[in-house]
């Protein structure tokens, strides 16, 4: 679990309405490939970060298992 201090951080970097283009998932059964691309809906409080993937997706991305990164 995230402290306070890094998922403050987290939500600063990674602000609702930013995009965001994935890097890695660790999700054999998901659909979605490095390079897609989404809108950040929100994160919670242990730092996945719920993104509407242009695919049509919501799987979000889990902190410290999948990497995005902002476009």
């Amino acid at each position: 679990m995230l402290d306070r201090i890094k998922l403050e951080s987290l939500r600063k970097k990674y602000p609702v309405g930013s995009r965001v283009r994935l890097i890695k998932m660790n999700d054999p059964y998901g659909k979605l490939k490095p390079d897609d691309e989404g809108t950040v809906r929100c994160i919670d409080d242990i730092g996945t970060i719920f993104v509407a993937w242009d695919c049509g997706s919501s799987l979000g991305i889990v902190y410290g298992e999948d990497a995005c990164k902002l476009i």
